[in-house]
């Protein structure tokens, strides 16, 4: 199998699933525990917030562990509502992950008002219509990071700016770029930041909610005082162990991602030079250096997602369907990208265990595939 879908997500690492064994088994202590085997328990989980902090790049105390991205997302969301009665304002941006869109309605649904800010055709936000669209009864600017489709990176710096000049926060998703490319919590000036552990070979229901030092928010999940009050619920320990070591592995292979983008760069190129009716979407701009999302006219995606499963090929689509209908994705539509491309868009999405090999091999059964399948296109 070669796995090009590492934005949907990762394998565990092998280090974060050893990591992780002994505190299913022999160390299974609750953290809140007040004798030895709680202890020991404890000092795990204060281990691994040293560690995803310094992935982040924030204070240890800053961290709070949840059960992955969507709840980092709607604590952060629902405890802005909450802590800020007097402002009702959303800024968000058009091509945000579906995590937030549907936070995005629910905002709406409980009476707020968004303004969602548009991108150009490759994927770059507008910020003159951020600036314009914050306003002093704004509460939340949210913005990602990094784009799951199309890699893009947002300038989350510029935006936090921006929240504050109006006294507004600034939720960062980074969801994406954990593991892809450096963060920085204090120099990006988020008030907010989430990350979600199977997005960078940590286990799956495992992330994080960074809440910078000064903002109260109040907890999503009630219970009892785990997180300092702020998450209820007796800790994941062999979750977040696996968490902190998947974050300390993640910045180790952070410079091992110039060959992933050698290797992504290469398959780009290729797709150029041995297939007509291409586009590479978001090339134009920064992006994570291990995405490319790309359109072939004259094919459905979905076809050619299939044709290479068949040679053990796995990849994603940039369309969703739902009841019978094809639809080109909301991040494709806000590009304006032509329907002949966006129904043809297919995403590849390489990792750091990415071989050379295995490239190859894409590269090679690529033109033959895409030739195929427009031939005997109905």
């Amino acid at each position: 199998m070669i796995y090009l879908d590492h934005n949907a997500t990762t394998p565990l690492a092998p280090e974060a699933f050893e990591a992780m064994r002994p505190w299913f088994t022999e160390r299974f202590g609750n953290a809140s525990s007040a004798y030895a085997l709680g202890h020991l328990s404890d000092g795990a989980v204060v281990a691994a917030r040293e560690q995803v902090a310094a992935l982040v790049g924030c204070t240890p105390a800053e961290i709070v562990f949840t059960s992955g991205g969507t709840e980092s997302l709607n604590h952060a969301f629902r405890g802005v509502w909450e802590a800020f009665a007097a402002k009702r304002h959303l800024v968000t941006t058009a091509v945000e992950h579906p995590a937030v869109r549907a936070l995005v309605l629910w905002w709406k649904g409980q009476g707020g008002e968004v303004s969602d800010i548009g991108v150009d055709g490759e994927g770059r936000l507008d910020l003159a219509a951020l600036a314009a669209a914050v306003r002093q009864d704004t509460a939340l600017v949210a913005v990602m990071a990094a784009n799951n489709e199309s890699g893009v990176l947002f300038p989350v710096a510029e935006a936090a700016r921006i929240a504050r000049l109006k006294g507004a926060l600034c939720l960062v998703d980074a969801t994406q770029a954990a593991g892809k490319i450096p963060l920085d919590a204090v120099a990006l000036g988020a008030d907010l930041l989430c990350l979600s552990g199977h997005k960078f070979c940590g286990p799956k229901g495992t992330g994080l909610l960074m809440i910078r030092r000064g903002v109260r928010l109040k907890p999503l999940m009630l219970g009892g005082s785990q997180e300092r009050g702020r998450r209820g619920g007796t800790e994941n320990v062999p979750g977040i162990v696996g968490l902190g070591a998947a974050a300390v592995l993640a910045l180790t292979h952070l410079p091992g991602m110039d060959q992933v983008r050698r290797l992504r760069d290469q398959l780009e190129a290729h797709l150029l030079e041995s297939i007509p009716e291409v586009h590479l979407h978001g090339a134009g701009t920064d992006r994570l250096p291990n995405t490319c999302l790309v359109g072939f006219a004259g094919l459905e995606g979905e076809a050619l997602q299939l044709r290479l499963a068949e040679h053990g090929i796995c990849v994603s689509t940039g369309s969703a369907c739902s009841t019978g209908m094809r639809e080109p994705s909301h991040v494709l539509r806000a590009m304006r990208v032509p329907d002949a491309y966006a129904q043809g868009t297919v995403r590849f999405s390489l990792g750091r265990d990415t071989r050379p090999e295995d490239m190859a091999k894409v590269r090679d059964l690529l033109p033959g595939l895409v030739a195929g399948l427009r031939e005997n296109r109905p």
